[in-house]
């Protein structure tokens, strides 16, 4: 990490805009894809936060997002925040045969490319669902790092490649040169203000519930942890929101009080976990 930097803070936001809706979901009423499209109100008060406390943070888009939302793509990319790749229209991978995620991936890779002219060096999968072979795919097409997985809480770590499952039984394979930064459903936004139709209880949870997680999950590093990296997961769509964008910013806040913490872009923390 830079001099007299401890920890590493990953702000990134998951741009699905209306391929959560019309994909993962399948909701094509007006109202569902009414709600997918906040995502670009979201996503231009995220970018005046993070301008007001000069902090750069990681975009995982949607090929289809990209489509739709050029110009917002581009000013994310020009403001200096990685755009990383986020499948197409949010299909799920587990959900995929291998020739169909080959081709979602690269179809991805290649609008993303076209657009912002940089080929994109992260992952995430939508629903934190990877395949068996995802993995395989990502080190085919040039990726250095997904941010799928929990195996870990704080550390990176490569991931394992090889015959994944076979019979039932679950085989570790080799380690590969892909990093994973791991990720958590109690460092996402979803969860805690998300509301489902069908689903009762589901979101629209107090935003001083999800700070006091938040808070109490970075603190507990800084105390337990020898040096780490804090990975939220943001979706622009539901922190977008008033009151929500008022905790995020209460977040930062509170992450900015201590002088050994580097908040960086996801590629930024692979690239320093690469070098060593």
């Amino acid at each position: 990490m830079p001099e007299n930097k401890k920890f590493a803070v990953c702000l990134s936001f998951d741009f699905d805009a209306i391929s959560l809706r019309i994909g993962s979901f399948k909701q094509v009423t007006p109202t569902e894809v009414s709600r997918g499209e906040f995502g670009a109100v979201g996503v231009a008060r995220i970018l005046d936060l993070l301008d007001k406390h000069q902090i750069k943070g990681t975009f995982f888009v949607p090929g289809h997002t990209a489509e739709v939302y050029p110009d917002l793509v581009l000013e994310i990319h020009k403001r200096g925040h990685e755009v990383a790749h986020h499948n197409y229209l949010h299909e799920v991978p587990f959900d995929l045969t291998l020739a169909q995620e080959r081709k979602i991936i690269k179809k991805g890779v290649d609008i993303l490319e076209d657009l912002i002219g940089e080929r994109p060096l992260g992952y995430r999968a939508p629903a934190w669902k990877p395949g068996w072979d995802t993995m395989k795919i990502l080190l085919s097409e040039g990726f250095l790092y997904d941010s799928s997985m929990m195996a870990n809480d704080y550390l990176p770590y490569k991931i394992r490649v090889g015959d994944s499952y076979v019979r039932g039984n679950y085989r570790f394979g080799k380690q590969s040169s892909l990093i994973e930064v791991p990720v958590a459903w109690n460092l996402d936004d979803f969860p805690y203000f998300e509301h489902i139709p069908g689903y009762p209880g589901s979101g629209l949870r107090s935003g001083s519930d999800a700070l006091e997680n938040w808070i109490g999950d970075f603190d507990y590093m800084r105390a337990n942890v020898p040096g780490g990296v804090y990975s939220m997961a943001f979706h622009p769509q539901v922190t977008g929101r008033g009151h929500r964008m008022l905790v995020l910013e209460k977040l930062i806040e509170h992450l900015k009080l201590h002088d050994d913490v580097w908040f960086a872009r996801t590629i930024d923390v692979v690239k320093a976990c690469i070098t060593g």
